[in-house]
């Protein structure tokens, strides 16, 4: 047996949380683009939910993924997911809430 670590982010030196800090960085349409990217919407899909064309869509993707440093589209929908409760102010959201049990409302304990 090898002796290689099992955490794949140490193994590849990737960091899922590169980036947060720079979530501010990003205008309002950017953050809106970013929330969505993380639900795994297509450019096609991000367009008509924006009601812009797809090669806008294209752009806001390049330029986000720029500013926060990420090398690729899905780094920047795994950060969305993780700094969800930043991006989004829609108190209805149930996703707004850590994953931890003891943090969740009643209504969505586990």
């Amino acid at each position: 047996m090898t002796n290689r670590s099992a955490c794949a982010y140490w193994r590849t030196r990737a960091n899922p949380l590169r980036g947060m800090s720079k979530v501010n960085r990003l205008t309002a349409r950017e953050k809106e683009v970013l929330l969505l990217l993380g639900t795994g919407l297509g450019n096609r899909q991000l367009a008509r939910e924006l009601h812009i064309a797809e090669r806008t869509v294209k752009a806001h993707i390049a330029r986000i993924v720029e500013k926060l440093g990420q090398e690729t589209r899905l780094q920047a929908a795994v950060l969305s997911v993780l700094v969800h409760n930043t991006l989004c102010d829609d108190v209805r959201c149930s996703c707004r809430y850590a994953a931890t049990a003891e943090e969740l409302p009643p209504a969505f304990a586990v």
